[in-house]
């Protein structure tokens, strides 16, 4: 995984300096780097940013002002020569501070955090999400319906197939299609119900899920076709 970054800082030397030291970094990936926070508020009107490198002294806009003025705030590390401005940075949720000149095991640190933080509130994400509940094996299960990939008829048994992981079910391929949402899942078969955002290609006989074919039942081709336009 690797976060999308930009680097803002007036001074030329020190955006190299940040921005080498972004792209020497196995998690990061360089947008940009800019000059002043109107260049870089225009990258992030067309790019999605998840970290930004700012430094707090600038002509005309500061880092501070730059963050007033934008809607959505990615994480930020502040990167400065003065150490004064650390108390009022973290009233800006700031990720971290670096004083210049940056040392690489600190920026290193810097950018862990980053990360940390990124995974935890994409957890978090994931639990907030539509889901299901599922017996297997005795056990109750959660699983999110957005990684569901299809639904099999499996005997008596119904199995689940997931990006994770496949789990069978003593369940009914009805019931499943009463809990599932309409708009992300079809019954493309009598043993088979789909999530069409997983769909990859399909034909008159099978739709492609990876390198799986699932059977389409002769009446299910314009049924997909409709779900795929409108999904």
């Amino acid at each position: 995984m690797k976060l999308n970054c930009v680097v803002v800082d007036d001074s030329s030397i020190q955006r190299m300096i940040i921005a080498k030291l972004v792209n020497n970094h196995p998690n990061l990936h360089l947008i940009g780097d800019f000059s002043n926070a109107i260049e870089a508020k225009n990258c992030m009107s067309v790019h999605s940013v998840d970290l930004i490198f700012l430094d707090i002294e600038m002509p005309v806009i500061s880092g501070f002002d730059f963050l007033d003025g934008l809607k959505v705030k990615p994480q930020i590390i502040f990167i400065t020569s003065k150490a004064e401005y650390a108390m009022k940075a973290f009233d800006y949720d700031a990720t971290d501070y670096l004083q210049k000149p940056i040392a690489l095991d600190r920026f290193n640190a810097s950018v862990k955090r980053a990360m940390d933080f990124h995974l935890l509130k994409k957890e978090n994400q994931e639990e907030d999400g539509e889901h299901i509940f599922i017996k297997s094996n005795l056990k109750k299960l959660k699983v999110f319906t957005a990684k569901i990939k299809w639904i099999e008829a499996f005997g008596d048994y119904v199995k689940v197939v997931t990006e994770d992981d496949s789990n069978l079910v003593l369940s009914t391929m009805k019931s499943f299609e009463k809990d599932l949402s309409k708009d992300k899942f079809i019954r493309v078969h009598k043993s088979y119900i789909i999530n069409i955002d997983k769909v990859e290609r399909f034909n008159s006989k099978f739709a492609e899920i990876g390198v799986t074919k699932i059977p389409l039942s002769r009446n299910k081709k314009e049924d997909l076709v409709r779900a795929l336009a409108i999904a």
